[in-house]
């Protein structure tokens, strides 16, 4: 445990867009300290300020020269958060690790297990669960005023094209980038999960529409599957939309009533259909990442951070731990294992 004094020194690995939110997020802080940031590229070539902190071009030339950091925050391509999370670690290093922790289970594991074999903390990025919807229907929820639940639909409707998919990014690449699902919807799936509890008797089927010049991978499925605390759902995705995203949204239809959460980003509650009860007026929801042509989930890295601090000071408990995101790699494990076309 930090002393409340101290400031938590913090790198961060990988300095892409993702990267450059947690190093601003970092910066901002009153509580925290940016030592150094990591990333294969040029100093000069990263569109982020790196004149206040020291700059590595590997985790490994970072870890052995010995910074005295507290955690190391991991934003690089997919297929290297395990490894780098296992290389953090063994220098006695917390971590901070983006979606997906892992690209299987079996992977994950190996990082909780070493996290326990060396006493130190996993915080997994899952930044959708903050946002004032997400917070309001997981109260909702647990608090049973939604009665038992029915049915869930989760439709995740991107467009990703050559704008996102070029030919010298990690985005596409089977190994590097995962699926769909690890890349642009985890975030979505760990909703449903944080939300209903896991999932059994999964159908898959998985298409590929549009994207067989540009990724390794499906673009688009229709997921069926039971809760297993009751009620059934569905996932329905695609990255084949023209031109811009479409929306993110759950349905759920309960005991006592309906919810739908839409918008692109799941940022609005479109309707609240709910047996004697009148809807509150929400916080606003922070606006989408912005990729350029592209969205992605909502901007509340914030709360990462806060809440990273908070635990490593002993003022509060994991809001995201490496057990739910390791949960959140298994569930999109056994869709794609489950993929029947």
């Amino acid at each position: 445990m930090v002393a409340p004094e101290q400031k938590i020194k913090f790198a961060v690995v990988g300095c892409g867009h993702i990267g450059g939110r947690h190093a601003e997020m970092i910066r901002r802080h009153p509580e925290a300290e940016l030592v150094a940031l990591i990333d294969t590229k040029p100093q000069a070539d990263l569109k982020l300020d790196t004149s206040d902190v020291l700059f590595f071009n590997s985790l490994e030339d970072f870890l052995a020269a010995g910074v005295e950091v507290d955690i190391i925050n991991i934003a690089t391509p997919n297929g290297f958060h395990a490894t780098h999370a296992l290389e953090s670690l063994a220098q006695k290093k917390h971590v901070v690790i983006e979606k997906p922790m892992a690209l299987s289970k079996q992977d994950a594991e190996k990082v909780i297990y070493k996290a326990l074999h060396v006493h130190k903390q996993v915080f997994a990025v899952m930044q959708n669960r903050y946002s004032p919807p997400s917070v309001w229907i997981k109260e909702m929820i647990e608090s049973g005023r939604l009665g038992k639940i029915y049915m869930v639909q989760l439709n995740c409707y991107w467009n990703r094209d050559d704008r996102y998919y070029k030919p010298e990014s990690w985005h596409g690449k089977k190994d590097l980038d995962g699926g769909t699902l690890f890349t642009q919807f985890s975030h979505f799936v760990d909703i449903l999960y944080w939300l209903f509890g896991d999932i059994e008797n999964i159908n898959s089927r998985l298409a590929c529409f549009n994207h067989a010049h540009l990724t390794e991978f499906e673009d688009s499925g229709v997921v069926n599957f039971d809760f297993v605390n009751g009620g059934m759902g569905c996932i329905n995705f695609s990255t084949s939309v023209w031109n811009t995203n479409l929306e993110s949204s759950m349905t759920i239809i309960a005991e006592n009533g309906s919810v739908k959460i839409g918008g692109q980003y799941m940022d609005k509650v479109e309707i609240c259909n709910v047996k004697d009860y009148v809807m509150p007026e929400l916080a606003p929801t922070n606006p989408g990442n912005d990729y350029g042509a592209y969205k992605g989930s909502a901007q509340n890295h914030h709360y990462v951070i806060d809440n990273v601090i908070d635990v490593l000071k002993g003022r509060a408990a994991i809001s995201t731990n490496a057990l739910e995101g390791l949960k959140v790699v298994e569930i999109i494990e056994r869709i794609y294992n489950s993929n029947k076309s």
